[in-house]
């Protein structure tokens, strides 16, 4: 009895992680940008695998989709790849899940059970790599593209002047001579502090 909830609990993890994974699939904020005015967001931009959108402040929403396959850049070809891969291998991996179950009729004997229970685990955790792999490699682009400081590609066009405190913007008197402190260095660009 203590295994037939175990199988039955398993699948349902299962399932739930299969359905996860099919949900981020047209998920629409896979990388999100904002260019913002002084009081109100002027823009946000905001792509998914399959298309970019841009809202203004007023709630407008105007949706590409990317015109061809050809034409994507690798990574969102890699990507839309991998994610088909886990939603597909998860459908099938829930399938012979449900075949390998002691408690179905289908299946055959126990032992033929057994093969198609470890089969159904091996394509599972095939279909979490596929999603992992498929997301992490998304965000590493992002991230990359993010503290790139060649890529301007919807980035804010202002200069980093350099961190300013009290003591940069007053002169001391410190026994007998004057000090001032000097503008620090630039050494550090806009995203410093993120």
């Amino acid at each position: 009895m203590a295994s037939t909830a175990s199988e039955i609990i398993a699948f349902m993890v299962s399932i739930s992680g299969w359905v996860l994974v099919s949900s981020t699939l047209p998920t629409d904020y896979w990388k999100v940008s904002t260019i913002d005015g002084t009081v109100i967001t002027t823009a946000t931009y905001w792509a998914n695998l399959w298309k970019t959108c841009v809202t203004d402040s007023t709630g407008v929403s105007n949706c590409k989709d990317f015109p061809s396959m050809l034409a994507l850049d690798g990574y969102i070809q890699a990507c839309r790849g991998l994610m088909i891969a886990a939603v597909s291998l998860g459908f099938f991996g829930s399938i012979f899940a449900l075949f390998g179950m002691k408690c179905t009729k289908v299946g055959g004997s126990d032992k033929a059970k057994a093969k198609i229970a470890c089969l159904a685990g091996i394509v599972f955790i095939l279909s979490g790599l596929c999603s992992m792999t498929g997301c992490s490699l998304y965000a590493n682009k992002i991230t990359t593209e993010f503290f790139d400081p060649l890529f301007v590609e919807q980035k804010m066009a202002y200069a980093y002047n350099g961190a300013t405190s009290a003591m940069s913007s007053r002169t001391k008197y410190h026994g007998g001579e004057d000090f001032k402190t000097t503008h620090p260095s630039k050494q550090f660009d806009k995203n410093a502090y993120v």
